[in-house]
Protein backbone atom coordinates (compact mmCIF):
# COMPACT_ATOMS: atom_id res chain seq x y z
CA UNK A 1 0.00 0.00 0.00
CA UNK A 2 1.27 3.50 -0.64
CA UNK A 3 2.60 5.18 2.29
CA UNK A 4 0.49 8.34 2.60
CA UNK A 5 2.27 11.51 3.80
CA UNK A 6 1.60 12.80 7.28
CA UNK A 7 0.39 16.28 6.26
CA UNK A 8 -1.78 14.90 3.71
CA UNK A 9 -3.43 12.73 6.35
CA UNK A 10 -3.33 15.85 8.72
CA UNK A 11 -4.91 17.93 5.87
CA UNK A 12 -7.74 15.54 5.42
CA UNK A 13 -8.50 15.37 9.46
CA UNK A 14 -8.14 19.02 9.75
CA UNK A 15 -9.10 22.17 7.38
CA UNK A 16 -10.39 19.35 5.34
CA UNK A 17 -12.81 18.42 7.55
CA UNK A 18 -16.15 19.32 8.33
CA UNK A 19 -15.51 21.62 11.72
CA UNK A 20 -17.91 19.63 14.08
CA UNK A 21 -16.57 16.39 14.03
CA UNK A 22 -13.02 18.58 15.52
CA UNK A 23 -15.59 20.01 17.73
CA UNK A 24 -16.67 16.87 18.66
CA UNK A 25 -13.36 15.17 18.67
CA UNK A 26 -12.45 18.00 21.16
CA UNK A 27 -15.46 17.30 23.52
CA UNK A 28 -15.01 13.65 23.67
CA UNK A 29 -11.34 14.26 24.50
CA UNK A 30 -12.17 16.62 27.53
CA UNK A 31 -14.39 14.35 28.69
CA UNK A 32 -12.60 11.18 28.98
CA UNK A 33 -14.29 9.31 26.11
CA UNK A 34 -13.04 7.34 23.44
CA UNK A 35 -15.00 4.11 23.26
CA UNK A 36 -14.38 1.47 20.30
CA UNK A 37 -17.13 1.99 17.66
CA UNK A 38 -18.24 0.18 14.72
CA UNK A 39 -19.50 2.80 12.19
CA UNK A 40 -20.64 1.36 8.34
CA UNK A 41 -20.67 3.39 5.29
CA UNK A 42 -23.26 3.16 2.49
CA UNK A 43 -24.72 4.80 -0.69
CA UNK A 44 -27.86 6.06 -1.59
CA UNK A 45 -28.03 4.43 -5.11
CA UNK A 46 -26.94 1.90 -7.15
CA UNK A 47 -23.43 1.69 -8.76
CA UNK A 48 -19.72 0.90 -8.81
CA UNK A 49 -17.31 1.49 -5.56
CA UNK A 50 -14.41 3.88 -6.14
CA UNK A 51 -12.55 5.86 -4.28
CA UNK A 52 -12.14 2.67 -1.88
CA UNK A 53 -8.45 2.49 -2.47
CA UNK A 54 -7.73 5.97 -0.98
CA UNK A 55 -10.15 5.23 1.65
CA UNK A 56 -8.05 2.48 2.69
CA UNK A 57 -4.88 4.62 2.21
CA UNK A 58 -6.15 6.74 4.61
CA UNK A 59 -7.14 3.94 7.09
CA UNK A 60 -3.86 2.08 7.10
CA UNK A 61 -1.81 5.33 8.38
CA UNK A 62 -4.66 6.47 11.04
CA UNK A 63 -5.74 3.26 12.39
CA UNK A 64 -3.53 1.62 14.53
CA UNK A 65 -3.01 -2.81 16.24
CA UNK A 66 -6.68 -4.89 16.85
CA UNK A 67 -8.58 -1.99 14.95
CA UNK A 68 -10.70 -3.78 11.86
CA UNK A 69 -11.53 -2.79 8.19
CA UNK A 70 -13.96 -4.53 6.25
CA UNK A 71 -14.71 -3.65 2.35
CA UNK A 72 -15.54 -4.03 -1.08
CA UNK A 73 -13.13 -4.11 -3.63
CA UNK A 74 -12.65 -1.12 -5.83
CA UNK A 75 -14.72 -1.27 -8.94
CA UNK A 76 -17.39 -3.86 -7.48
CA UNK A 77 -20.86 -3.26 -8.07
CA UNK A 78 -23.59 -2.06 -5.10
CA UNK A 79 -26.92 -1.82 -4.47
CA UNK A 80 -28.51 1.33 -2.58
CA UNK A 81 -27.74 1.15 1.00
CA UNK A 82 -25.69 -1.93 0.72
CA UNK A 83 -23.07 -1.44 3.37
CA UNK A 84 -19.38 -0.94 1.39
CA UNK A 85 -17.05 -0.53 4.23
CA UNK A 86 -17.22 -1.40 7.90
CA UNK A 87 -14.73 -0.40 10.32
CA UNK A 88 -14.15 -0.97 13.85
CA UNK A 89 -11.64 1.30 16.41
CA UNK A 90 -11.42 3.82 18.59
CA UNK A 91 -13.62 6.50 17.48
CA UNK A 92 -10.66 9.26 18.14
CA UNK A 93 -8.53 7.45 15.15
CA UNK A 94 -10.78 7.67 12.15
CA UNK A 95 -14.07 9.98 13.56
CA UNK A 96 -12.72 13.27 12.09
CA UNK A 97 -11.64 11.47 8.67
CA UNK A 98 -15.39 11.14 8.21
CA UNK A 99 -16.41 13.93 5.66
CA UNK A 100 -12.77 12.65 3.79
CA UNK A 101 -13.87 9.45 3.42
CA UNK A 102 -17.06 10.01 1.83
CA UNK A 103 -15.98 12.44 -0.68
CA UNK A 104 -13.65 10.33 -1.81
CA UNK A 105 -16.34 7.61 -2.00
CA UNK A 106 -18.84 9.90 -3.54
CA UNK A 107 -17.19 11.71 -6.08
CA UNK A 108 -15.49 8.38 -7.31
CA UNK A 109 -18.00 6.00 -7.36
CA UNK A 110 -20.28 8.86 -9.07
CA UNK A 111 -17.38 9.22 -12.05
CA UNK A 112 -16.88 5.56 -12.45
CA UNK A 113 -20.87 4.90 -12.34
CA UNK A 114 -20.96 7.15 -15.43
CA UNK A 115 -18.27 6.00 -17.16
CA UNK A 116 -19.85 2.21 -16.71
CA UNK A 117 -23.01 3.34 -18.56
CA UNK A 118 -20.88 5.48 -21.31
CA UNK A 119 -18.68 2.06 -21.70
CA UNK A 120 -21.88 -0.46 -21.68
CA UNK A 121 -23.74 1.79 -24.42
CA UNK A 122 -20.14 1.68 -26.54
CA UNK A 123 -20.56 -2.12 -26.48
CA UNK A 124 -16.98 -3.08 -26.86
CA UNK A 125 -15.97 0.10 -28.71
CA UNK A 126 -12.82 1.39 -26.91
CA UNK A 127 -13.83 4.82 -24.58
CA UNK A 128 -11.34 6.87 -23.02
CA UNK A 129 -11.72 9.83 -20.82
CA UNK A 130 -11.16 13.14 -22.15
CA UNK A 131 -12.95 14.58 -18.67
CA UNK A 132 -10.17 16.39 -17.16
CA UNK A 133 -10.86 19.92 -18.54
CA UNK A 134 -14.30 19.90 -17.06
CA UNK A 135 -12.95 19.71 -13.43
CA UNK A 136 -10.51 21.51 -10.75
CA UNK A 137 -6.86 20.48 -11.73
CA UNK A 138 -6.34 19.45 -8.37
CA UNK A 139 -9.17 16.46 -8.76
CA UNK A 140 -8.86 15.90 -12.84
CA UNK A 141 -6.88 13.39 -12.43
CA UNK A 142 -8.60 11.02 -9.87
CA UNK A 143 -11.43 11.44 -11.60
CA UNK A 144 -9.27 10.19 -14.68
CA UNK A 145 -8.82 7.07 -12.29
CA UNK A 146 -12.46 6.76 -11.40
CA UNK A 147 -13.46 6.49 -14.99
CA UNK A 148 -10.49 3.60 -15.37
CA UNK A 149 -12.08 2.06 -13.06
CA UNK A 150 -15.64 2.15 -15.12
CA UNK A 151 -14.12 0.43 -17.58
CA UNK A 152 -11.98 3.73 -19.57
CA UNK A 153 -9.19 2.41 -21.61
CA UNK A 154 -7.35 5.41 -21.30
CA UNK A 155 -7.52 8.72 -20.07
CA UNK A 156 -5.33 12.45 -20.40
CA UNK A 157 -3.37 13.26 -18.05
CA UNK A 158 -0.35 11.78 -16.91
CA UNK A 159 -1.09 11.68 -13.28
CA UNK A 160 -4.52 10.13 -14.25
CA UNK A 161 -2.70 7.28 -16.26
CA UNK A 162 -0.43 6.87 -13.63
CA UNK A 163 -2.94 6.60 -10.84
CA UNK A 164 -4.91 4.18 -13.21
CA UNK A 165 -1.79 1.55 -13.69
CA UNK A 166 -1.93 2.80 -17.45
CA UNK A 167 1.52 2.65 -19.45
CA UNK A 168 0.71 6.31 -21.15
CA UNK A 169 -1.64 8.84 -21.05
CA UNK A 170 -3.94 9.24 -24.66
CA UNK A 171 -4.15 12.07 -26.95
CA UNK A 172 -4.00 13.17 -30.36
CA UNK A 173 -3.44 16.92 -31.04
CA UNK A 174 -5.47 20.00 -30.11
CA UNK A 175 -6.94 22.82 -32.72
CA UNK A 176 -4.49 25.21 -31.06
CA UNK A 177 -1.49 23.01 -32.85
CA UNK A 178 -3.12 23.33 -36.10
CA UNK A 179 -4.50 26.72 -36.08
CA UNK A 180 -0.65 27.68 -35.53
CA UNK A 181 0.63 25.37 -38.07
CA UNK A 182 -2.48 26.86 -40.39
CA UNK A 183 -2.93 23.78 -42.05
CA UNK A 184 -3.96 20.54 -40.95
CA UNK A 185 -1.08 18.22 -43.59
CA UNK A 186 1.67 20.75 -42.16
CA UNK A 187 0.81 20.16 -38.44
CA UNK A 188 0.20 16.39 -38.74
CA UNK A 189 3.53 15.89 -40.46
CA UNK A 190 5.05 17.56 -38.27
CA UNK A 191 3.82 16.15 -35.48
CA UNK A 192 4.73 12.84 -36.95
CA UNK A 193 8.55 14.01 -37.46
CA UNK A 194 8.53 15.28 -33.82
CA UNK A 195 7.13 12.54 -31.22
CA UNK A 196 8.46 9.81 -30.25
CA UNK A 197 7.39 6.60 -31.97
CA UNK A 198 5.18 5.48 -29.16
CA UNK A 199 2.91 8.18 -29.71
CA UNK A 200 0.19 6.84 -31.73
CA UNK A 201 -0.62 9.13 -35.15
CA UNK A 202 -4.06 10.05 -34.97
CA UNK A 203 -5.24 13.14 -36.51
CA UNK A 204 -7.88 15.75 -35.39
CA UNK A 205 -9.37 16.90 -39.06
CA UNK A 206 -12.28 19.34 -38.61
CA UNK A 207 -10.29 22.42 -37.90
CA UNK A 208 -10.39 24.31 -41.76
CA UNK A 209 -11.75 21.78 -44.25
CA UNK A 210 -14.82 19.16 -44.28
CA UNK A 211 -13.56 16.56 -42.22
CA UNK A 212 -13.78 13.73 -45.06
CA UNK A 213 -11.36 15.47 -47.48
CA UNK A 214 -8.92 16.68 -44.43
CA UNK A 215 -8.80 12.77 -43.59
CA UNK A 216 -8.19 12.04 -47.27
CA UNK A 217 -5.91 14.73 -47.42
CA UNK A 218 -3.59 13.58 -43.91
CA UNK A 219 -4.33 9.83 -44.92
CA UNK A 220 -2.29 10.53 -48.49
CA UNK A 221 0.29 12.52 -46.94
CA UNK A 222 1.10 9.93 -44.09
CA UNK A 223 0.16 6.95 -45.44
CA UNK A 224 0.83 4.07 -43.22
CA UNK A 225 2.21 5.95 -40.43
CA UNK A 226 -1.19 7.47 -39.74
CA UNK A 227 -3.31 5.42 -37.16
CA UNK A 228 -6.31 7.25 -37.31
CA UNK A 229 -8.55 10.40 -37.39
CA UNK A 230 -10.51 12.22 -34.93
CA UNK A 231 -13.43 13.77 -35.15
CA UNK A 232 -14.43 16.77 -33.28
CA UNK A 233 -17.05 18.74 -34.95
CA UNK A 234 -18.76 21.66 -32.79
CA UNK A 235 -22.32 21.87 -32.19
CA UNK A 236 -22.11 25.16 -34.53
CA UNK A 237 -21.54 22.79 -37.33
CA UNK A 238 -23.91 20.27 -36.02
CA UNK A 239 -21.23 18.18 -33.94
CA UNK A 240 -19.97 14.46 -35.39
CA UNK A 241 -23.01 12.97 -36.79
CA UNK A 242 -23.49 9.21 -37.45
CA UNK A 243 -24.12 10.03 -41.41
CA UNK A 244 -20.16 11.86 -41.30
CA UNK A 245 -18.89 8.77 -39.64
CA UNK A 246 -20.41 6.70 -42.15
CA UNK A 247 -18.85 9.34 -45.18
CA UNK A 248 -15.25 9.66 -43.74
CA UNK A 249 -15.06 5.59 -43.70
CA UNK A 250 -16.78 5.11 -47.07
CA UNK A 251 -13.98 7.44 -48.63
CA UNK A 252 -10.58 6.13 -46.90
CA UNK A 253 -11.79 3.08 -47.30
CA UNK A 254 -12.61 3.84 -51.59
CA UNK A 255 -8.82 5.54 -51.51
CA UNK A 256 -7.22 2.46 -49.88
CA UNK A 257 -7.14 3.49 -46.82
CA UNK A 258 -8.91 0.67 -44.73
CA UNK A 259 -6.32 0.72 -41.81
CA UNK A 260 -7.28 4.16 -40.44
CA UNK A 261 -9.43 4.32 -37.93
CA UNK A 262 -11.87 7.05 -36.63
CA UNK A 263 -11.72 8.54 -33.70
CA UNK A 264 -15.09 10.49 -32.33
CA UNK A 265 -15.14 13.20 -29.40
CA UNK A 266 -17.30 16.06 -28.58
CA UNK A 267 -20.46 16.15 -26.39
CA UNK A 268 -20.39 12.32 -26.46
CA UNK A 269 -22.77 10.84 -23.90
CA UNK A 270 -24.09 7.39 -23.49
CA UNK A 271 -27.51 8.40 -25.33
CA UNK A 272 -25.40 9.51 -27.99
CA UNK A 273 -23.20 6.29 -28.24
CA UNK A 274 -25.88 3.86 -28.12
CA UNK A 275 -27.39 6.07 -30.94
CA UNK A 276 -24.08 5.63 -33.43
CA UNK A 277 -23.86 2.29 -31.94
CA UNK A 278 -27.67 1.13 -33.00
CA UNK A 279 -26.95 2.78 -36.16
CA UNK A 280 -23.57 0.54 -36.56
CA UNK A 281 -21.41 3.92 -37.07
CA UNK A 282 -17.85 2.74 -37.56
CA UNK A 283 -16.39 4.51 -34.52
CA UNK A 284 -12.60 2.70 -33.54
CA UNK A 285 -12.97 4.62 -30.10
CA UNK A 286 -15.00 7.60 -28.24
CA UNK A 287 -13.39 10.21 -26.65
CA UNK A 288 -16.05 11.48 -23.37
CA UNK A 289 -15.53 14.28 -21.18
CA UNK A 290 -18.65 15.45 -19.37
CA UNK A 291 -20.72 12.86 -19.54
CA UNK A 292 -18.16 11.48 -16.80
CA UNK A 293 -16.94 14.35 -15.44
CA UNK A 294 -20.20 15.70 -14.47
CA UNK A 295 -21.41 13.11 -12.83
CA UNK A 296 -23.62 14.06 -9.98
CA UNK A 297 -21.99 12.29 -6.99
CA UNK A 298 -23.33 9.44 -5.63
CA UNK A 299 -24.65 10.43 -1.66
CA UNK A 300 -22.64 7.95 1.31
CA UNK A 301 -23.30 7.76 5.02
CA UNK A 302 -21.83 6.92 7.54
CA UNK A 303 -23.57 5.59 10.68
CA UNK A 304 -21.69 4.58 14.08
CA UNK A 305 -23.64 0.55 14.95
CA UNK A 306 -22.16 -0.92 17.79
CA UNK A 307 -20.58 1.11 21.15
CA UNK A 308 -18.35 -0.49 23.04
CA UNK A 309 -19.99 -3.42 21.45
CA UNK A 310 -23.06 -3.00 22.43
CA UNK A 311 -25.60 -2.16 19.64
CA UNK A 312 -26.53 1.54 19.01
CA UNK A 313 -27.18 4.21 16.68
CA UNK A 314 -29.45 7.19 15.69
CA UNK A 315 -33.09 7.08 15.40
CA UNK A 316 -34.45 5.52 11.75
CA UNK A 317 -31.64 3.42 11.63
CA UNK A 318 -31.19 -0.48 12.74
CA UNK A 319 -28.91 -0.77 15.95
CA UNK A 320 -26.09 -3.45 15.99
CA UNK A 321 -24.29 -5.07 12.66
CA UNK A 322 -25.71 -5.14 9.17
CA UNK A 323 -25.45 -8.02 7.66
CA UNK A 324 -23.26 -7.48 4.66
CA UNK A 325 -21.76 -10.95 3.40
CA UNK A 326 -19.89 -9.56 0.55
CA UNK A 327 -17.37 -7.31 2.81
CA UNK A 328 -13.79 -8.72 3.26
CA UNK A 329 -11.56 -8.16 5.71
CA UNK A 330 -8.98 -5.78 4.56
CA UNK A 331 -7.15 -4.39 7.42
Amino acid sequence: MRALPDNLLAYYSGPASDVYFQRAADTLRAAGLDPVVTMEYFGDRTGLICGMKDVLEVLAQALGEGDEVWALAEGSPMAAREVVMRVKACYSRFGRLETAILGMLASCSGWATAAREVVDAAGGTRVISYGARHVHPLVGPIMEYAATVGGCVGCATPLGAQLAGLPAPSGTMPHAMILIFGDTVEAALAFDRHMLEDVPRIVLVDTFKDEAEESLRVAEAMGERLRGVRLDTPWERGRVTIELVKEVRVRLDQAGHEKVGIFVSGGMSADRIREFAAAGAPVDAYGVGMAISSAPPIGFTADIKEVDGKPRTKRGRLPGITPAPRLERVL
